[in-house]
């Protein structure tokens, strides 16, 4: 069998076209791909179509060394995967009796009578091999064919993302020849600069293909990814480094972390590496910020509390001066570096951090910002952090992109600034 140089991933399912199920299973066999060294260059998401999905199998067996299917492997007239297949490869299906022994066996074992129906799931064509599926009822098939004088390969895989992953790493890598080249990846993690900003600051290094640097715009941040290919694991690493080096030297102040590093649990992890604890307040964030925070495991050992303080009655409860809150309004720098430094003495924290209310900025004109105010503005929010050695204030400009989008922003944007205080 020649080596796999080329891939592409079809997912099956008219479910994945209505959106009423995520495609998360192309991202991952691209991924497995990558590290095997196999080149994706289409994914594809196709509904319950037999002749769509012959057609696309067709084009793909034009092209590509490797064809991934998952889903539409299971019992219904609707699964049309094994039918497609067979069809476009110009093979007959036929009952395996090996299979259809297996089938009613695992029906037999959990005391339930198999439906005629799931023989659909016992069909092979000649060139088929079974991929077993214990955790399934669904057996995969791997087939190997010449299309146009190249060798070319399909597998098939279940639907489910679980029995997908099983049998892709357990039953179909094992039988697969790769190219022999390994991937290096390293994701760079960035805050506080847009992702035109962060293009700008890496300038060429962005244009090379081996290695490669790629940006990308994330709920937490602009992520970098430096990759790079070569005939063994350590080679490819060199090959990224010194694009890596230089990603880091250009965004050194932006950097939070790597990879599958999450903010959230940065933060957590150094409070309670320095047995430090934090309380918050927010105003808003709306309370974005605390949710995130606890998410994290083993939250409660590091935060004492938090709170939401939307106008000053609410910040004088947890503290604020009453002769402040009168002198300005609750949207003001004092304000709420007062009210982060309050939080800390009433929950008796080493931390305290406070997320101020909105303000909107138009035209040269501040207003506070109300659930029927004009979110075509820009917003401006104080985050102050009050901490062992005093308090640090920020004041920051949004764009009108939305509460939802400002509430997210302001929380990962609360977290990267505590997550530099933390050092």
């Amino acid at each position: 069998m020649s080596a796999l140089r080329t891939a592409e991933v079809l997912a099956v399912g008219t479910e994945l076209l209505l959106g009423e199920i995520d495609d998360t299973n192309s991202a991952e066999l691209a991924r497995s791909l990558a590290l095997h060294g196999v080149d994706v260059y289409w994914t594809q998401r196709l509904g319950d179509n037999l002749e769509r999905l012959r057609a696309a199998i067709d084009r793909a067996l034009e092209r590509s060394d490797l064809i991934v299917l998952t889903g539409g492997l299971g019992p219904t007239d609707d699964d049309l995967t094994r039918d497609a297949v067979a069809l476009a490869v110009g093979e007959p299906m036929a009952l395996d009796a090996e299979l259809e022994r297996w089938l009613r066996r695992r029906f037999a074992s959990s005391s339930r009578p198999m439906p005629e129906r799931n023989l659909r799931q016992a069909m092979l064509i000649p060139s088929a091999a079974a991929l077993a599926n214990p955790i399934g009822t669904a057996p995969g098939w791997l087939v190997r064919l010449r299309r146009g004088g190249a060798e070319r390969t399909v597998v098939t895989l279940p639907g489910p993302p679980r029995e997908m992953r099983r049998m892709w790493e357990a039953e179909a890598v094992p039988r697969l020849v790769f190219a022999g080249s390994a991937l290096y990846s390293r994701t760079i993690k960035t805050h506080g600069t847009g992702e035109s900003d962060v293009a700008e600051a890496l300038g060429e290094l962005t244009l090379g293909a081996n290695p490669s640097v790629a940006t990308y715009a994330k709920r937490d941040g602009v992520h970098i990814r430096v990759a790079a290919k070569g005939p063994s694991a350590e080679e490819a690493r060199l090959r990224a480094s010194s694009a890596e080096r230089a990603v880091l030297d250009r965004l050194a102040d932006s950097v939070w972390g790597f990879d599958d590093d999450e903010l959230p649990d940065l933060v957590i992890e150094r409070l309670r590496g320095s047995s430090a604890r934090l309380a918050v307040a927010e105003c808003a964030s709306g309370g974005a910020l605390s949710d995130l925070l606890s998410s994290v495991p083993s939250v409660e050992e590091a935060l004492a509390g938090a709170v939401i303080a939307w106008d000053p009655d609410s910040m004088a409860t947890f503290g604020v001066a009453r002769d402040l809150l009168a002198r300005l309004p609750a949207t003001a720098a004092e304000v709420v570096a007062a009210l982060a430094a309050s939080l800390r003495a009433l929950f008796d924290v080493d931390y305290g951090i406070a997320v101020g209310p909105a303000l909107q900025v138009q035209g040269g004109t501040d207003s506070a910002l109300r659930p029927d105010g004009n979110e075509s503005a820009a917003t401006r929010v104080v985050i102050a952090i009050a901490g062992t050695s005093g308090t640090t204030v920020k004041t920051l400009t949004f764009p009108p992109l939305g509460r939802a989008w400002l509430r997210e922003r302001l929380a990962f944007t609360s977290l990267f600034l505590l997550r530099s205080a933390l050092r």
